[in-house]
């Protein structure tokens, strides 16, 4: 039962995903996206986060709309924030969504 639902709420985005491509609309607006943009492994612009969860020197764990965005790396600083985005910098070894 628990695949079930997994797999229907799959079935929900990937119709939702569909209809926003049909009509060609922006889908971080319509999906809640975040957008995370990486200036070579110095820099990165996170875009849509709901909140910051974790933060040290080596990792920082963001909460997106449908999942968590961890970025690892070195000396790892945020160099501002909004509620809209925020600028990772520092020596960026791993961006993972989980």
């Amino acid at each position: 039962m628990n695949r079930k639902k997994k797999s229907n709420a799959y079935e929900t985005i990937s119709r939702k995903e569909q209809v926003v491509d049909s009509l060609k609309l922006p889908k971080d607006l319509l999906l809640g996206a975040s957008i995370v943009t990486l200036t070579g492994n110095h820099e990165a612009w996170i875009e849509n986060y709901k909140g910051l969860i974790e933060y040290s020197d080596t990792f920082v764990l963001l909460q997106g709309k449908t999942c968590q965005i961890c970025i690892s790396g070195k000396c790892l600083s945020i160099d501002y924030y909004t509620n809209e985005d925020m600028k990772i910098s520092g020596c960026i070894q791993c961006v993972r969504y989980e």
